[in-house]
């Protein structure tokens, strides 16, 4: 359990941390890792979570989760600007905000991070997200490499200085860990003992679903083939398929 808090955590800032190497204009891996995680955050969602969802609580309450999960989503794009899609803004100078920091687009991020990590538990009672706990980890993982990259260049931009976005860096990177915390050493019982983590289930499958496909859609927003992107594409794809098999 603790290797996850501390993976969610790493990936948050590692990712970060590239944008003291890597120029943020022009980052030519940006759109295939987005476009295999999207891939494989897809797939995991339809295959795995869904189910599983349906599962715990049959009928079609879960349903009303799924749409409130991606339209609310929609709602906290409206904040993040859609920094969790791997969205690098260049020219904050252009909007007037240089020097302030984004307190609103930091929100919205940490909440969206807060649930992915909240459906991360590890107990039989969990059903299939115990079984393929490490691959729907690896799933949101990757999902934060581009958000975190992202955010960290956004900041730096606003702000003026690696140093100064760093504290900012480091709330995004707790928000996950925390959520896999309270689900599994605060709340547990409640959540398993009541239907509410089928509900939580589905209010983040209808997340993944929004992000997922948006990654996906804009990867080839002229709908011309690349070849690149859809290699990505299906690797992303294969991969989570192949948790069934493994």
């Amino acid at each position: 359990m603790w290797f996850a808090v501390f993976a969610l955590f790493l990936t948050v800032l590692g990712a970060g941390w590239l944008t003291r190497f890597v120029p943020t204009a022009g980052t030519v891996w940006m759109k295939p890792l987005l476009a295999f995680s999207g891939a494989y955050l897809f797939t995991l969602t339809v295959t795995h979570l869904l189910p599983e969802a349906l599962e715990l609580r049959p009928g079609h309450q879960v349903g009303y989760f799924v749409l409130a999960g991606f339209f609310g989503q929609m709602v906290l794009e409206v904040f993040s600007q859609g920094v969790e899609h791997g969205h690098v803004h260049h020219h904050p100078e252009h909007s007037g905000h240089v020097g302030q920091v984004p307190f609103m687009l930091l929100f919205s991020l940490a909440i969206h991070s807060f649930l992915e990590g909240s459906i991360l538990i590890k107990d039989p009672l969990a059903g299939d997200v115990n079984h393929n706990f490490y691959a729907i980890l690896t799933g949101i993982a990757l999902h934060h490499i581009p958000a975190a990259f992202a955010l960290m260049a956004l900041l730096r931009l606003r702000l003026g200085s690696f140093r100064r976005a760093l504290p900012y860096l480091l709330l995004f990177a707790l928000a996950g860990p925390a959520g896999i915390v309270l689900s599994n050493y605060v709340v547990l019982d409640q959540l398993l003992g009541s239907g509410l983590y089928a509900a939580l289930l589905g209010l983040v499958a209808g997340n993944f679903l929004h992000v997922s496909t948006t990654i996906l859609f804009e990867t080839s927003p002229d709908h011309r083939l690349n070849v690149r992107k859809l290699l990505a594409t299906l690797a992303g794809l294969l991969l989570a398929l192949a948790v069934d098999v493994v």
